[in-house]
């Protein structure tokens, strides 16, 4: 017999991504959506479109809450759930591939997820989510940042379907508010949840609150549990970034540094200090850096791979730091592998001057 998918979502004044969404979500067997309140139509036209379809109004708002509240709409002989925000949208096909990968050990899946797009259209941040599971297995866990938590303390079976491709293109004007004060409210209920520490510090910083950033981003960093390399390299970059802010050279280099030690296979910790002495004037130590960023040429799929560096800016920065070294070769080198990523007025008008350097 073959198995039964249900999409489900929470909403607040979506209207706008309504009809993409579930568009691209009614391959499955049942689509459920719990509206929180929504102003602007968004329940009644998932109603129209005939979705399962609840409303609840929450005196104070979290977001595990609400998704554990939706769990609730989902029929029982709905195995595979998937939970999808109604900005996001799948590629056509994907049901077809989950039903037929799916086995009947299978309690978990990873798919791919592109969670912004660039100027260009092309892809951002890309990265492996996991909001793929079986039913009435897991629950959801955290105000904000909310993860699956299994409801048994048991192992399960995790397949990856890469695939499956879930597209995120949001409203940039949406407020984001609430995060900081859930956080908080986060890492008051679980002080040993590395994650949400991290998260917090990383708030903090984008908040403008460096000093607290960084207390915070240590606390992290001095957590037992928090030894996913990638994401200890992150808390350095941004003590590093914080510190840079402050006017505190000396330790925000201390602190890219640390990030690159520990993590020297992504180009992230690479990027921040080459830009860092770049923006000191210190272009031979910059060139050295990206050029060291640039021998990594594998990408790492997770929230914390950032588009620009693999794309033109290492090769812009490079080509002006041989441009003040007093190599111009090298400096049209870069600049053209620069414009290889497409045309730009800037990097055209410098490879045109120094072409004429060359020239004499």
């Amino acid at each position: 017999m073959e198995k039964k998918i249900c999409v489900y979502a929470i909403s607040k004044n979506e209207i706008k991504f309504v009809d993409r969404f579930y568009n691209s979500v009614k391959e499955a067997d049942y689509v459920c959506v719990l509206d929180t309140g929504s102003t602007d139509g968004t329940y009644e036209k998932f109603k129209q479109l005939g979705v399962i379809t609840a409303q609840k109004k929450y005196d104070f708002f979290r977001f595990d809450q609400a998704r554990n509240d939706s769990l609730k709409l989902i029929p029982n002989d709905a195995e595979i759930c998937i939970c999808v925000d109604i900005d996001e949208f799948f590629q056509p096909g994907w049901s077809k591939i989950v039903k037929k990968e799916w086995k009947d050990n299978t309690s978990r899946a990873r798919y791919r997820y592109t969670w912004n797009f660039n100027k260009d259209g092309s892809e951002g941040i890309v990265f492996m989510a996991d909001k793929m599971h079986k039913n009435k297995m897991f629950t959801w866990v955290n105000p904000v940042h909310e993860v699956l938590s299994p409801v048994k303390d048991e192992p399960y079976i995790t397949i990856d379907l890469p695939q499956v491709k879930l597209y995120h293109k949001a409203d940039d004007h949406k407020s984001r508010k609430s995060y900081l004060p859930l956080l908080e409210l986060a890492v008051k209920e679980d002080p040993t949840n590395d994650r949400n520490m991290h998260y917090l510090g990383r708030e903090y910083m984008f908040y403008g609150q460096y000093e607290k950033a960084i207390e915070t981003l240590q606390r992290h960093l001095s957590m037992p549990t928090a030894v996913w390399k990638d994401e200890r390299a992150s808390s350095y970059r941004f003590i590093g970034f914080c510190y840079k802010q402050l006017g505190k050279r000396k330790e925000a280099e201390e602190n890219f540094l640390k990030a690159i030690l520990q993590a020297d296979y992504i180009r992230e910790p690479y990027f921040d200090l080459g830009q860092f002495y770049y923006e000191n004037k210190e272009y031979l130590k910059s060139a050295v850096v990206f050029e060291q960023m640039l021998k990594i040429d594998s990408r790492y799929l997770n929230y914390m791979s950032l588009p620009k560096c693999w794309g033109k800016e290492p090769y812009d920065y490079l080509a002006y730091c041989y441009y003040k070294l007093g190599n111009v070769d090298k400096a049209l080198q870069n600049t053209d592998k620069a414009l290889s990523f497409g045309e730009d007025d800037r990097l055209l008008a410098n490879r045109k001057y120094f072409e004429s350097l060359k020239k004499g």
